[in-house]
């Protein structure tokens, strides 16, 4: 099976890290080791969803500062952080101290626009009337711009510390890390944005369809969007649900198919005021798979993809997955994947 018109240099896998409501250090300690494992198979990233209100991650910071400490190469990621509940000067130095702490390894994935509960969190997060807050993509600006790392005030503005009088600025300030921020696009507007601010795009199996039912469409029309506004600068990545069957047991490849079956519905037709577009899950073997792939035609037009982990299954079904992905799936699409460290030194 050739796969010439699909060439993928860098592949990551994204995972919901989710855990029992009574016992959540159970899930992020299983997290945690997923994310090592994904090192150890020769996964280039591994990103971390944030989620707010439910079992999962909350707090993609912290729980990567403590991913820092488990892996020594593989870059590590949020996918993504609402910034309209953050303070972009407080994100900034909390995300620049993971990314020194991981030795320049961050991938700081972020989604402007009211964020999700917000009529739930808003009381509980600002002052006054939180509807009036400013949720526009104007704080992902101010966001990067603390990041480079200006010193504050002009040249003769000084601030008194422990170690004598210092030039204020961001601190610590992680070099490199503003090119590594990430924007989770879903139209043509912020896919437009995106690129012309800078930033690299994410895209994944859900979006919005405007003028198209088409999910295809609608994303194609996104990335040709970007990428004129970038002018050649950003990365793109692309992220597809993606399941192989290929060593899980009966039972398992069962229930994974069952999965799939129950949401082929939403990929009919548009969901929702918004018009939400959903791209069917990939599920079966790995021929089966690379064929579905090699007929995605958004796949030859990124060089990165990013597999992502359904919320519903369990640690070792995660494990069954990434490992057949980067074996049977990885070598066959372009890129250097699929030799873990144990086959490397054998």
């Amino acid at each position: 099976m050739s796969g010439q018109s699909v060439s993928i240099n860098h592949i990551g896998f994204l995972t919901p890290g989710n855990y029992p409501d009574c016992d959540p250090l159970s899930g992020f300690e299983k997290t945690l080791q997923l994310l090592a494992y994904g090192e150890e198979l020769g996964f280039d990233s591994a990103w971390v969803r944030q989620r707010h209100l439910e079992p999962g991650i909350s707090s993609a910071t912290a729980f990567l500062a403590a991913a820092t400490q488990r892996t020594t190469r593989i870059g590590l990621g949020t996918a993504v952080i609402p910034i309209g509940y953050e303070s972009h000067y407080r994100l900034a130095e909390d995300l620049a101290t993971v990314d020194v702490l991981s030795r320049g390894r961050l991938n700081v994935g972020l989604s402007a626009g009211r964020p999700l509960h917000a009529e739930l969190i808003g009381p509980l997060a600002f002052d006054g009337d939180w509807e009036k807050y400013d949720f526009s993509h104007d704080r992902m600006l101010r966001f990067a711009d603390n990041l480079r790392g200006h010193y504050l005030g002009d040249d003769s503005t000084f601030i008194t510390t422990p170690f004598g009088p210092q030039r204020p600025r961001l601190q610590p300030y992680a070099k490199g890390l503003v090119d590594r921020i990430w924007y989770g696009a879903g139209s043509l507007r912020s896919a437009g944005w995106a690129g012309a601010n800078g930033f690299n795009l994410l895209i994944g199996n859900v979006t919005t369809g405007e003028e198209t039912d088409d999910f295809f469409v609608a994303q194609s029309r996104q990335l040709e969007t970007y990428k004129v506004a970038a002018r050649g600068r950003g990365r793109v990545a692309l992220g597809r649900v993606i399941v192989p069957l290929d060593s899980a047991d009966p039972r398992t490849r069962r229930r994974y198919l069952d999965y799939a079956a129950g949401r082929v519905e939403r990929t009919l037709t548009p969901q929702g005021e918004r018009r939400t577009l959903f791209a069917r899950d990939v599920v079966g073997t790995a021929d089966e798979i690379l064929e579905r792939l090699f007929a995605d035609p958004i796949l030859p037009h990124v060089g990165e993809l990013r597999l992502e982990l359904p919320y519903e299954f369990q640690d070792e079904e995660y494990r069954q997955i990434i490992h057949d992905f980067i074996t049977l799936v990885a070598p066959e699409l372009g890129g250097p994947h699929g030799e873990s460290e144990e086959k490397q030194t054998a």
